[in-house]
């Protein structure tokens, strides 16, 4: 990562691919076949300005490309669509080069003008994008978020091949934003044809193209034997089967029929499949940057009071939490999981403690407690930590009623303020990548707390987003200052309290004895769950 994220003086006399490797395809790689993926939930959108489920995310890195990418498996940043780039001294002004040949899905090339419209139409409000906030730091941005504007002023064409792009201030996240699903590039004509249906009839220039989709059934996607990465992808198609109950994904899988299960192993048979020899070969773990939490809306009463924040914080045993998925987690003091830079060594959080947790009530005027709602995802095992949630709470005289919802439900609750608690599981926050900003700007700061937003605590500290800024004004991402900016970022949010941050959880997933591909490739931390581009069938 060092590699490319150096100093802007000496980015600014480097090409990209002279920084960073690329990735050297397996050499037992066959090419041709098809496989098979499950999902419990259905896909919303493959729109990539619009899609942000577990399950359409690695779909749409597989339809899309974006200026920059990362090499498989991993979190290190190599060429995307930009062949190459060159940085200002002072780290605001970013000039790509964009690789020639590359066509659309349409077979139209595409330019320089297609990256600007597409960074012009995630960052529309009308677009309604829940990653538009990732590119507040482009110059024009709140012109255009305030309607005084129809495009960014600093996203500029400079021949078909070249576009300059200009910060209103250096981000040190800027180069992993543009590697971001939201940035990826479409191209203008399909969107206006399609309109508000471009999301099932998505156009990009990725690995694989959209075939068939039957709502609520499948959909098959197609290799796209013009991609401009050579050799890639291996495979001639996958076919997403959806509204499969990850038990019966698993039974498939014993029986031949299912290649990957995308919700991975059920909690409930994890231990079962580790016992068997023959399963557990095929299990493949991974570490994610991930965090379960309860949100806790402060704008619906008496969450709107810190007291009950934190009575609820100190009310959750996340020990027990732990053993309801089988010990495959660690439990969590703050928003940040361990592996992420930034993260605070040795920060307490708050305590298991029953009764301080009852006096912090009484505090509140509420010794009696009060009733509320607590929102979770339906699929195992989050309706039975919801259970344990609810038996925590009501030791402190909370009254928990539980609403077990599809996941697009419980979505569309929180972006609207809706839901007064939410158990995040199944849809918790693993980074888009590998930066400690990706942990504030959509799930707690402000500009995530709008309609639609991820932020469902509606947490918004002017303060706190300030610091956030200044953290992220940085030319280096890895400049100690930075870091340790950002450990206070969340350390003032812990003291808040709009979330109880409940555990950091290891990735389980298993594959049929017919794939290949190295393990990271399943539980690839960018293309989450599965890089689809470079996995491949050995029959």
């Amino acid at each position: 990562m060092k590699k490319l994220l150096c100093s802007s003086a000496l980015l600014a006399a480097l090409a990209l691919p002279a920084l960073a490797q690329d990735y050297t395809p397996d050499p037992a790689a066959v090419p041709g076949g098809t496989i098979t993926v499950t999902y419990k939930d259905d896909v919303a959108t493959l729109d990539p300005a619009i899609g942000y489920d577990w399950q359409n995310w690695s779909m749409i890195k597989s339809l899309f490309d974006g200026l920059m990418d990362y090499v498989p498996g991993t979190t290190e940043l190599r060429p995307g669509l930009a062949e190459s780039y060159e940085v200002s001294e002072d780290g605001t002004v970013f000039t790509f080069t964009l690789r020639q040949g590359v066509t659309f899905h349409n077979g139209r090339e595409m330019t320089a003008e297609d990256v600007k419209y597409s960074l012009d139409r995630v960052t529309d409000p009308e677009t309604q994008s829940p990653g538009a906030g990732f590119f507040a730091s482009i110059a024009g941005f709140d012109a255009v978020s305030a309607g005084e504007a129809d495009s960014l002023s600093g996203v500029e064409v400079v021949d078909p091949l070249t576009v300059r792009i200009t910060l209103s201030r250096p981000d040190a996240t800027f180069l992993h934003v543009m590697a971001l699903n939201f940035a990826s590039v479409v191209p203008q004509e399909a969107v206006e044809e399609f309109g508000a249906d471009f999301g099932k009839n998505p156009v990009g220039t990725g690995a694989f193209t959209l075939a068939e989709w039957t709502i609520g059934q499948r959909l098959t996607f197609e290799k796209n034997a013009d991609y401009w990465r050579d050799g890639v992808p291996y495979l001639d198609g996958i076919t997403f089967e959806v509204g499969q109950e990850p038990i019966v994904a698993l039974l498939r899988l014993q029986q031949g029929e299912v290649d990957v299960p995308g919700d991975g192993i059920p909690p409930a048979k994890f231990q079962e499949v580790m016992d068997d020899p023959d399963q557990a070969a095929r299990v493949v773990e991974g570490g994610q940057l991930h965090t379960g939490y309860i949100t806790l809306n402060v704008g619906v009463e008496p969450f709107d009071q810190l007291a009950v924040r934190e009575a609820v914080n100190m009310a959750i045993n996340k020990e027990r939490i732990v053993q309801v998925i089988n010990g495959r987690a660690v439990p969590a003091t703050q928003p940040l999981p361990p592996s992420m830079p930034a993260y605070t060594e040795g920060f307490a959080g708050f305590a298991h403690d029953v009764e301080g947790a009852k006096a912090k009530l009484a505090e509140a005027g509420l010794a009696d407690g009060f009733t509320t709602q607590l929102y979770v995802m339906n699929t195992d095992p989050n309706p039975r930590i919801a259970q344990a949630i609810q038996q925590d709470l009501s030791q402190i005289g909370i009254e928990v009623e539980i609403r077990s919802l599809a996941q697009a439900n419980v979505i569309e609750a929180g972006g609207a303020g809706e839901a007064p608690m939410i158990w995040s599981g199944g849809m918790a926050w693993i980074a888009d990548f590998p930066d400690p900003s990706n942990f504030y700007g959509p799930i707690l700061g402000c500009a995530g707390a709008g309609d639609g937003g991820w932020n469902w605590s509606k947490f918004c500290d002017e303060a706190i987003d300030a610091k956030a800024t200044e953290a992220d004004s940085f030319t280096d991402p890895t400049a100690p200052e930075r870091l340790e900016l950002w450990s206070q970022v969340y350390q003032d949010v812990m003291a808040q309290a709009p979330w109880v941050p409940v555990f950091n959880e290891q990735r389980y997933t298993m594959k049929s004895a017919r794939m290949g591909g190295e393990d990271a490739l399943y539980v690839d931390p960018v293309s989450i769950p599965v890089n689809y581009d470079y996995v491949y069938v050995t029959e």
